[in-house]
C-alpha cells in the first residue's frame, strides 16, 4: 500500500506535537524519576508517531492497520501514565489539559483511521 509521505498525515503531525509537550511536562518531574515515569511516558508518546510512519511503508493495509493498532495502544499507555503522574501530582492539573486534549483527538483519529483500513 504505502503512502507518499507520512509527514502528510495529520495524525502524524498532531503525535509528533504530542511527543514535544510529553518531553517538555515529564522535564519538569522530579529527577529520580528520569528512568522511571519519565522514561515510559516519553517512550510511550514517541511510539505514537514512529508506528505511525513505520506502517505507512508497509506494503498492505492489514500491515498498517496493524501498526495503527500498536500506536493506539502506545497512546492507551501514556493516558495511564498521564493519569499517575496527576495523582502523583507531578505539576498542576492544568499543565496536563493541553496533552489530554490532544492525545484524546489522536486517539479518536487513530481509531477512526483503523476501521477504515479493516478488510
Amino acid at each position: 500500500m504505502g503512502i507518499e509521505s507520512y509527514g502528510n498525515l495529520i495524525v502524524w503531525q498532531k503525535a509528533m506535537d504530542l511527543v514535544v509537550l510529553v518531553y517538555k511536562l515529564t522535564g519538569n518531574f522530579p529527577k529520580e524519576e528520569i528512568y522511571g515515569l519519565t522514561s515510559q511516558m516519553c517512550r510511550a508518546s514517541v511510539s505514537i508517531p514512529s508506528n505511525i510512519a513505520e506502517g505507512s511503508r508497509r506494503s498492505s493495509r492489514k500491515d498498517f492497520r496493524n501498526f495503527l493498532l500498536t500506536a493506539y495502544g502506545s497512546g492507551a499507555e501514556l493516558e495511564t501514565q498521564i493519569e499517575i503522574a496527576k495523582r502523583l501530582k507531578f505539576g498542576k492539573a492544568e499543565d496536563y489539559q493541553k496533552i489530554e486534549n490532544l492525545l484524546s483527538e489522536i486517539m479518536r483519529m487513530l481509531n477512526k483511521l483503523t476501521h477504515e483500513l479493516k478488510d
